[in-house]
């Protein structure tokens, strides 16, 4: 999720009552609910390189502790003083924890496992950003702080926001509860649908742009092409009305493109990888491999000669590279 969704979701969990454990709770919640994006510090060594480690070892449940940790020995020396402490990494660890469930219910999924496992793990629940839960949240924050200031012209006792910290943190969870069960309706429509001729090898239903949870992005394999789809739960599928997007086949300059730096970083994220090979003038005889996951504007690709050796290779964004390997 974004660190918006994070850092909120930090203060609704001091706020709710944990902020009774220790006496800097929010501080420590709004840093842990965002200290595994540390990684966005590799991006120092470029766009692949944080690609490459992004959602990885600081997000995983092997580093939590330690991330927690690190949340305390930073809330401590502002606070000076280690009092606490334990109550203080129980509180870290919580946050941390709320970071990663998030992570793990959008599209981008999360690296659970690291380093022992490379595994993705995403629910596909929910987009990046969600407006709805952005909205949720803000309202939840922001109300008291009204609320303060309407108290104080009438000299009533202001609240403490606790009560709507936790109707959102509730929404929070009821809106995933209802989208996982909406999800998986629209997966099973998928699968149980023929595509010329026969069932599709695999399915997934991903969110819509939109936050209704019964519009989905749907998508199936068949050996030769796949098919995209708007899928709404509540109205009928036609299985004939997606766009087919046929596949690349099998070939030497796609295995040599594999072995390209960028190329392998990229395989190792991508879920849904769609290969294309467009022959090129320059040099005589070369074809352009390109490999994307059509759930993310990024891709890589290599330039690989007519002897099927790779030229260069470069990772983009959008229309970004970055430089070409040799």
């Amino acid at each position: 999720m974004d660190n918006l969704t994070h850092t909120l979701t930090g203060l609704m969990l001091s706020r709710s009552g944990l902020n009774r454990w220790y006496p800097r709770a929010t501080l420590l919640l709004v840093l842990s609910a965002n200290i595994p994006d540390i990684d966005f510090a590799t991006i120092v060594r470029g766009p692949l390189y944080y690609f490459e480690q992004h959602r990885g070892i600081t997000h995983s449940i092997a580093a939590a502790p330690l991330m927690a940790l690190l949340c305390v020995l930073v809330t401590c020396a502002i606070g000076r003083t280690m009092r606490g402490w334990v109550a203080a990494w129980g509180l870290a660890m919580i946050g941390v924890a709320s970071h990663l469930l998030l992570d793990w219910t959008n599209v981008y999924g999360i690296r659970l496992l690291f380093p022992f496992s490379s595994q993705w793990f995403h629910l596909d629940l929910i987009n990046l950003f969600d407006l709805l839960v952005w909205a949720v949240l803000l309202l939840a924050w922001v109300a008291p702080m009204i609320g303060k200031l309407v108290s104080g012209e009438i000299g009533a006792q202001p609240g403490s926001g606790r009560g709507l910290a936790i109707f959102a943190l509730s929404f929070f969870l009821i809106y995933d509860c209802g989208r996982f069960l909406w999800h998986q309706r629209a997966v099973e429509i998928l699968e149980s649908r023929v595509y010329r001729g026969s069932p599709p090898i695999r399915a997934a239903a991903f969110p819509s742009p939109g936050v209704s949870p019964i519009e989905w992005q749907g998508w199936i394999e068949r050996p030769d092409f796949v098919m995209r789809f708007a899928v709404n739960v509540m109205q009928d599928f036609d299985p004939a009305a997606g766009t087919i997007i046929y596949k690349a086949p099998p070939s030497a300059a796609i295995e040599a493109a594999r072995q390209a730096h960028p190329v392998a970083v990229f395989l190792r994220f991508a879920q849904y990888p769609l290969w294309s090979v467009t022959p090129v003038d320059n040099p005589e005889g070369a074809r352009d491999v390109a490999v994307t996951d059509w759930r993310f504007p990024f891709g890589a690709q290599a330039l690989v000669d007519s002897s099927n050796r790779v030229i260069s290779s470069s990772f983009h964004i959008g229309a970004q590279r970055t430089r070409p390997e040799p």
